[in-house]
């Protein structure tokens, strides 16, 4: 899947919305123009021929699309659309997806879990799931194997359990609470430092494969760091889930991504954890009691988009990508809602159009910065073919890696538009509470970098890919704490604007 691992990083909070008419973009001169557009009357696709029957390249309909497209709410009236919670159920995806998790929980009613093979075989062993040969070369070692004594993380669970507050959790036989004479008589100093180890293990994942958002994670107090860790550790191996090259030894990836739903509705409904990496989500979801399931599952959803025959690997149009945008980087910041906070006087409702717009910012950026990558070793070009039609480019060229004036043209829309979603998100930083300024703010530098880089490298996305050095995010880091001050909006740095 696109992710964008800073997403994570800085997106804000969730709520509300408004509802208003969906607005399209189109190109003058001058750059983005919105172009308001009734919900009745949008359109799904500019290739008039296709009818609303007919399959997009990978097996989501157009009635499908537009089902999902039509039930999008807009926020204040502006380009970001809040996809939260939407699923069209009669859609080919979600009866997959149904029908996998129906047979999954049949063979472990009639077998048991043992009697179901789930993740990747790898080299041989049986790793927890989403974590494969990829993940061990990128950390550099087995990921989890710091502990195989699942009882001891069981009664790491039912000890967090017992912690958290009234009514959080329904009762359930596999996820028991501790009594007072239970909880006096076992070693809690030995379950803490199981669960220390759990956060450290999820830090070091995080490091490894999002070095821009776990440099930004470091100025978070300690608390929400850890956090933010769980919430990021979950989103990476439900990505390498769908992402992951798989060998024909290895489970199917739809009864794979079944069985994670369900072990997420479990953890939500239940507190309970089937490997010492769910340790950490646990007690999240424990001191964050507000965190919602939805964004969580809406990210499943995400998955679904890009598993073959289910989803889609070209979209039409850029409302169609949006709704990709949220579903796999939107949704982290509202996963982050309960770990950042709002400052006095801000509410949630008012700050969730800002934090939806990073999520697009940050993934248009992702996959602005990786056209050439994504088409060649992917064969998934994520531009809307609209734009190309309109800019002269093609399909051809970019699986060619050829750049000309008509691509470059193209690039500096897109970039414009990017930028266009930085700025909204900007109005987001003073709703947030004090001390999740700066490492939002320092994400959002950084990642918008990459932009500046795109530009340098003259717009070639194909066969370069534009890079922002470590020394170079770390001399941001003093620029963006300015920002965050009350002084900034009299006295912007150069650049900025008041």
């Amino acid at each position: 899947m696109k992710v964008s691992s800073t997403a994570l990083s800085g997106l804000f909070l969730v709520s509300a919305y408004v509802t208003c008419p969906i607005n399209a973009f189109t190109v003058q001169q001058s750059g983005i123009t919105k172009i308001a557009r009734s919900r009745t009357s949008m359109s799904i696709s500019p290739l008039e021929e296709t009818e609303s029957q007919s399959t997009s390249r990978s097996g989501r309909t157009r009635e499908e699309i537009e089902n999902e497209l039509s039930s999008g709410r807009i926020l204040e009236d502006g380009p970001v659309i809040d996809f939260g919670s939407i699923k069209d159920t009669s859609s080919k995806a979600e009866r997959a997806l149904l029908q996998a998790k129906d047979d999954y929980l049949a063979a472990v009613s009639s077998g048991g879990k043992e009697s179901v093979q789930l993740g990747f075989a790898g080299t041989g062993q049986q790793r927890l799931m989403g974590i494969n040969d990829e993940v061990v070369q990128e950390v550099g070692r087995e990921v989890g194997a710091f502990i195989d004594d699942d009882e001891k993380i069981q009664l790491c669970a039912a000890y967090l359990r017992s912690k958290a507050g009234k009514g959080l959790f329904e009762e359930n036989d596999d996820a028991k609470t501790l009594s007072e004479a239970e909880l006096n008589s076992i070693d809690k100093s030995a379950l803490d430092a199981l669960l220390i180890e759990a956060y450290a293990e999820s830090g070091t994942v995080t490091e490894a494969f999002a070095k821009t958002f776990y440099l930004g994670t470091q100025l978070l107090p300690e608390a929400a760091q850890k956090a933010i860790w769980a919430v990021y550790v979950w989103c990476r191996r439900t990505d390498e889930i769908v992402d992951a090259p798989r060998q024909p030894e290895d489970t199917n990836m739809l009864t794979d991504l079944s069985a994670w739903e369900i072990r997420l509705e479990n953890l939500f409904k239940y507190g309970i954890v089937e490997d010492v990496l769910d340790l950490p989500l646990l007690d999240c979801k424990i001191n964050y009691p507000k965190l919602p399931i939805e964004p969580f599952t809406d990210m499943v959803r995400g998955m679904l988009m890009d598993i073959p025959d289910l989803g889609q690997d070209r979209y039409e149009t850029f409302e169609e990508l949006h709704l990709y945008c949220y579903r796999v980087a939107g949704t982290v910041g509202l996963m982050s809602m309960p770990v950042f906070g709002c400052a006095p006087g801000y509410t949630e409702a008012v700050a969730k159009e800002p934090a939806l717009s990073l999520g697009v910012a940050f993934q248009i950026t992702n996959i602005l910065r990786d056209v050439g990558e994504d088409a060649v070793k992917r064969g998934r070009v994520y531009l809307p073919r609209d734009d190309m039609e309109r800019f002269g480019v093609t399909e051809e060229q970019i699986l060619a890696q050829r750049l000309d004036d008509n691509y470059i043209a193209f690039m500096k829309f897109q970039i414009e538009r990017a930028r266009m979603y930085y700025d909204r998100a900007l109005r987001g930083v003073p709703m947030l509470s004090p001390e999740s300024r700066l490492p939002v703010q320092s994400s959002l530098d950084c990642y918008g970098k990459i932009l500046d880089k795109i530009e340098e490298n003259g717009y070639d996305s194909l066969t370069k890919r534009a890079y922002v050095s470590k020394q170079e995010k770390l001399l941001t880091i003093p620029l963006s704490w300015y920002r965050t001050l009350d002084i900034a909006k009299f006295l912007p740095l150069p650049g900025d604007s008041k």
